[in-house]
């Protein structure tokens, strides 16, 4: 059964976390299908805040290996959603 899988990361602080988000998400890279950001407040200022939006395409090993290398950054939150194809 093939399934979508989506990935939402909270980056609380893109100060902070950006660059080490970056790097496992380059890591990651040949799973990564679709990635989105998100962290405007209006067209003058951006937010500490962000929201990255993935995509996933690959197996059951290669996204627990993101999710693990994701949650040892302190300052992001993960949550997945599934949906059959």
């Amino acid at each position: 059964m093939n399934e979508l899988i989506i990935l939402g990361i909270n980056v609380k602080d893109r100060i902070k976390e950006a660059g080490k988000t970056q790097k496992v998400l380059s890591a990651h890279r040949q799973i990564i299908k679709t990635r989105m950001g998100f962290h405007e407040v209006n067209e003058l200022k951006c937010s500490r805040n962000g929201l990255i939006i993935l995509e996933i395409q690959g197996g059951q090993t290669e996204l627990q290996s993101l999710f693990n290398d994701l949650n040892e950054i302190g300052g992001i939150e993960v949550k997945q959603m599934r949906f059959k194809a």
